[in-house]
């Protein structure tokens, strides 16, 4: 079965737009879907109904709604070994 990942977000969040870069790094192809948070989809409730708050990752029907739990969502960490080790090169050499 092949990942089917959906991020929920509004283009001027910052904290999306992390999201969104940190997809596009690592190669990960998602669908984005742009959320009116004044009139909630029914996916943004359904997935979130605690919060109700953007952004939403999605993966295969499973919500991972904190940030910090992405980093160490298996999605994430299957395709970002190679992306961690080049960034931490890029740290690493900064400092």
């Amino acid at each position: 079965m092949a990942d089917e990942v959906i991020l929920l977000d509004f283009w001027p969040s910052p904290f999306g737009v992390r999201a969104r870069i940190a997809l596009r790094e690592k190669g990960i192809e998602f669908e984005y879907r742009e959320e009116n948070l004044r009139d909630k989809s029914p996916l943004l409730l359904e997935m979130n109904p605690v919060h109700k708050k953007i952004p939403v990752l999605i993966h295969n029907g499973k919500p991972v709604c904190r940030e910090k739990a992405w980093l160490s969502h298996s999605l994430i960490l299957r395709r970002s070994l190679r992306s961690r080790l080049r960034l931490g090169r890029c740290i690493v050499s900064e400092i």
